[in-house]
C-alpha cells in the first residue's frame, strides 16, 4: 500500500494514476484530513509525499 499526501495540487493524482497502472494500492489524503497519528499508522508501509504549493500553511509537514 502507497500513502499518497495530496497538497493540493495535481501531481498527486498523476501519481495515483501511474502507480494503479502498475497495480499498487493507493491510499490518497488530503495534507489537511489526515492526522501525525494515521500517516504514523499507513505509513509503516511505504510513503511517497511531496510538497505541494503552500507547505508553510500545511500543519502536517511542519511537524514531519
Amino acid at each position: 500500500m502507497i500513502l499518497l499526501i495530496d497538497n493540493y495540487d495535481s501531481f498527486t493524482w498523476n501519481l495515483y494514476q501511474y502507480f494503479c497502472e502498475l497495480g499498487a494500492e493507493v491510499v490518497v489524503r488530503r495534507n489537511d484530513d489526515i492526522s501525525l497519528t494515521e500517516i504514523d499508522a499507513l505509513a509503516r508501509r511505504k510513503s511517497l509525499s511531496r510538497r505541494g504549493r503552500v507547505p508553510h500553511r500545511n500543519r502536517v509537514f511542519l511537524w514531519m
